[in-house]
């Protein structure tokens, strides 16, 4: 895990540092120059103007520039300023103008040349990633310490370019929020025990509604890759499922079978509930009594979501198994009564708090938190994943995960983090929720290989 650190934090840990402030400054001056040195491929006739605001990333900015020089480096230095329209012409500019504490309008020079931030773009707001004025995009940014929310939500990811943080000995250990990372995957989600049988991850799925099989389909093929031994899929009202083969079908009766679930469900490790279920008075009833009655884990998607409304919190903090919520924005209103803000990791703890579950917030960054347990973002996939059915796709591989034997904060974050990768693997265009399910082993297995042995 990478960790993030909010800017206020980011300014506790800077105070708490026990190194005199002109050695943190060097370090940071010295990571800046090193990074201008590699895009530059050299330092022979390169050119490069700074940026320098008059804040601690112009300090650092100003550092670079010297390290720079003594390379060989032709180096100018610009004091930020609104009146800073154009810059002269070089090979690489180093905005060093202004950091994550910065509050106004910011007014962007004019370059053609690629950019390197100090930290994090000028004007880019460090907690929320949107823009105030205007920004010179990046090719690259090197974030001092841990990342900021800002280079991960917003329009952050679209003008920071590629990110690298660098240690500069500053202490981030007491971090609540993270970034979830392939390496993470292996550790958090448990392998089959080798006497493990079918019902030792059985998943019981419910889904679907007449007419409406497909979301079902996708959760059940997904928990099926995912690892769940025993899949039993149930469409209320509907007839048994013809695909995928493997699950085990189950009819339960369309208006009354929230009883009989919580009578059966001793067998499964996890019950995952609302892939295409339909938005009937009927569905909510039973969406609502089983929540109250089940003492199993479950997780709940989509329709499920909808059935418990602005009463989620009423309902979901009487349970007592692991809940794991998977609202979407409009979701997210359903139960809260107002759509997010740009703060999309307090909208997510503002959630979880209301309900006592795990929630995962999607988005371009998913955000999973629960009270108490820290907050894990997610960016592994990219805009592949905006597409019908992908979200059914999730809840099968967390629930499946779930079944396992994951942590359910963690269950969902390596769920959403193996979502993300195994889109990555098919086409740019014309992707499918259908392929993803299809290559959800084959992103598992490249993330062990991956893992030093």
């Amino acid at each position: 895990m990478i960790p993030i650190l909010t800017p206020t934090e980011m300014a506790a840990v800077d105070s708490a540092a026990p190194e005199p402030f002109e050695v943190l400054v060097h370090r940071a001056g010295f990571a800046v120059a090193s990074a201008a040195l590699r895009l530059l491929g050299g330092s022979y006739g390169r050119r490069v103007v700074v940026v320098a605001g008059p804040g601690n990333n112009g300090q650092d900015g100003r550092v670079a520039a010297q390290m720079l020089r003594r390379s060989g480096v032709r180096v100018t230095v610009l004091e930020q300023s609104p009146d800073l329209k154009s810059l002269p012409s070089c090979d690489l500019v180093i905005d060093a103008g202004y950091g994550t504490g910065f509050h106004g309008t910011h007014h962007c020079f004019s370059s053609d040349s690629p950019v390197l931030a100090v930290d994090i773009c000028s004007g880019l707001n460090g907690l929320t990633g949107e823009i105030s004025g205007s920004v010179a995009p990046a090719v690259e940014t090197v974030s001092f310490a841990a990342l900021k929310p800002g280079l991960l939500f917003g329009d952050g990811p679209e003008v920071s370019g590629r990110v690298h943080v660098a240690d500069i000995g500053l202490d981030v250990s007491a971090a609540s929020m993270h970034l979830v990372t392939d390496s993470d995957l292996r550790g958090w989600v448990p392998k089959r025990e080798l006497r493990a049988h079918k019902w030792s991850h059985a998943v019981w799925l419910i889904a679907g509604s007449p007419g409406m099989s497909g979301a079902a389909e996708l959760a059940a093929t997904a928990a099926l890759r995912g690892g769940a031994g025993y899949l039993r899929l149930s469409t209320p009202g509907g007839t048994s499922p013809t695909m995928p083969i493997e699950a085990v079908g189950y009819p339960l009766n369309a208006e009354s079978w929230a009883s009989e679930v919580v009578m059966q469900a001793e067998r499964f490790q996890v019950v995952a509930v609302g892939p295409g279920l339909g938005r009937s008075e009927g569905t909510r009833v039973q969406v609502r009594e089983l929540v109250a009655e089940l003492n199993r884990p479950v997780v709940l998607d989509g329709d499920a979501l909808w059935a418990l409304g602005l009463q989620a919190g009423q309902l979901l903090k009487q349970r007592r198994s692991p809940t794991i919520i998977t609202p979407h924005d409009g979701e997210f209103e359903q139960l809260m009564g107002h759509r997010p803000g740009a703060d999309r990791i307090a909208a997510a703890r503002e959630l979880a708090a209301a309900t006592g579950a795990v929630v995962l917030l999607k988005g371009q960054a998913t955000v999973v938190t629960q009270t108490g347990s820290g907050c894990l973002v997610v960016r592994s996939g990219d805009s592949r994943l905006a597409t019908a059915g992908t979200g059914d796709v999730l809840t099968g591989l967390i629930a499946s995960h779930l079944a396992l034997g994951a942590d359910p904060l963690r269950a969902a974050a390596s769920a959403a983090q193996l979502h993300g990768r195994a889109s990555m693997l098919g086409p740019e265009r014309g992707l499918l929720a259908s392929d993803i399910a299809g290559l959800l082993a084959e992103a598992w297995n490249q993330c062990e290989a991956e893992q030093p042995r």
